[in-house]
């Protein structure tokens, strides 16, 4: 509101209530103010989970339906039940194996989440040092053309400690950027609040939005038709997430109890940890689509912790998330782990769904053609640092060819990837048959699309051939 108290709509493209404000998609109506035709912005998120995935040997029985990593060659591979998920998704995304970072190949799983965006030589124990992570070289790039350089969430929150980070961002210093994990800290940070009257107010309002409707109402007399439904579409989203919000606060509102972390049980309605879910994705589409950040991180849960991200693998039935990776050889292991990174799939495959849905408002594509979207983990089987389980979604217009499985490591003689049937922690500290090729390849050549002029990360020169 300016001093006249007359509102405006400004370059930042803000629906303005009583010191509160939100921020806009961009809007074709008022090109000449902001953003021209065409200029695209180029978005990155990485989502990742620890304790790794299912990697079965062939000759076990439950290779066939519940390994991670899909079975066939390039194009004409089969995915498994943990990745069906995404066949609908099939054109849009890229599995990739045979990658991880060398300096830490032969450091325990529950010690490697801190690199798994940075390459560095991070160890397993002894002085600790980091270097700056992907997300954070691209939000220096791109940071100044956005409200927020980039949002760095995490389901635990904080920064964690060494070798145990609850984050998966560092800076040029390489110190953990703190993740934020509660909703509505994050859904308030897409509103401007000019003071505290202002703040109170909309922390006691049931939906922001409904301070903003009359604002909302004189912008729609402006707008073109192609603007209208993209307002519209916006703020139903705003609205939804509103609601997971509300559903999911009900168990992220209690406190925890006083006891230590590894004897921690958290009771919560497993509708309610979905909705959580739900809604930190809804978030980072909304930073996206209203153009707030162009660069966001989500971590599922710290390596060899339990905690909130527990609650992930009960909204499925399951019990703590990194005991699965413990129990494989149980009955039905492989199938309850496999359930597990199903979800975790089917929850990713809904986020970008969502982006390939949403039209660009410059007319060049949908989100998911300008927004590389990458799940992973920094372990494959149980706690292996190598041959990281990864997928990535969208990118077309950044020159990323998807529909694929890119191997770059060689199968074993009975057909068995590297380091399937480990399940003991004899096996982290084996000889590897294959060796991976380096991740920062492929780090390098998401940079380079991204618009980053560079030609190394993490000690890696050059791209990833293939991609």
């Amino acid at each position: 509101m300016t001093g006249s108290g007359k509102k405006v709509v400004t370059r930042r493209k803000f629906l303005r209530g009583t010191g509160v404000a939100l921020a806009l998609p961009w809007l074709e109506t008022f090109a000449g103010e902001g953003r021209k035709t065409g200029n695209v912005p180029k978005r990155f998120v990485s989502i990742y989970h620890p304790d790794g995935v299912g990697v079965p040997l062939r000759e076990d029985p439950a290779w066939k339906d519940w390994s991670w990593f899909p079975h066939g060659g390039e194009k004409d591979f089969q995915l498994t039940k943990v990745l069906d998920v995404l066949e609908p998704l099939r054109s849009d995304i890229t599995i990739y194996s045979g990658l991880s970072h060398p300096a830490v190949r032969r450091v325990h799983g529950h010690s490697n989440a801190d690199q798994y965006l940075t390459g560095a030589d991070t160890k397993g124990h002894g002085p600790y040092k980091n270097s700056i992570s992907l997300d954070q070289l691209y939000a220096g790039h791109v940071g100044a053309a956005t409200r927020h350089a980039s949002m760095v969430m995490s389901t635990n929150g904080g920064v964690g400690g060494p070798r145990g980070a609850q984050t998966q961002s560092f800076n040029r210093e390489g110190r953990p950027v703190p993740a934020m994990s509660k909703p509505k800290e994050i859904f308030d940070m897409l509103f401007v609040a000019d003071g505290k009257e202002a703040a109170d107010r909309l922390a006691r309002s049931k939906s922001a939005l409904d301070l903003l409707m009359e604002d909302t109402r004189s912008l729609g007399r402006k707008l073109s038709k192609g603007d209208k439904e993209t307002l519209q579409q916006y703020l139903d989203s705003v609205r939804d997430t509103e609601v997971k919000l509300a559903k999911a606060r009900r168990w992220l509102d209690k406190p925890l109890p006083e006891v230590e972390s590894s004897h921690l049980h958290l009771e919560a309605d497993p509708k309610e940890a979905r909705h959580y879910f739900q809604t930190m994705y809804d978030l980072i589409y909304l930073a996206f689509l209203s153009d707030s950040t162009r660069v966001a991180t989500f971590q599922l849960g710290r390596e060899n912790g339990e905690g909130p991200h527990d609650l992930l693998s009960k909204a499925v039935g399951l019990g703590g998330a990194h005991g699965l990776t413990h129990s494989v050889k149980k009955e039905n292991g492989w199938q309850n782990l496999g359930t597990y990174n199903r979800y975790q799939m089917e929850e990713f495959g809904r986020f970008v769904n969502k982006l390939k849905n949403t039209q660009e408002s410059t007319g060049n594509g949908t989100m998911l053609d300008n927004t590389l979207a990458m799940h992973g983990s920094a372990s494959s089987s149980f706690h292996l640092s190598r041959n990281y389980p990864i997928v990535s979604a969208g990118g077309k217009n950044l020159g990323f060819e998807n529909g694929r499985y890119l191997q770059y490591v060689k199968l074993l003689g009975d057909g068995s990837l590297p380091g399937a049937g480990v399940v003991s922690d004899s096996g982290w500290q084996g000889t590897a048959k294959e060796e991976d090729r380096p991740l920062g390849h492929l780090f390098v050549t998401i940079l380079q699309r991204l618009g980053v002029e560079t030609d190394t990360f993490a000690g890696c020169t050059g791209t990833l051939e293939g991609v």
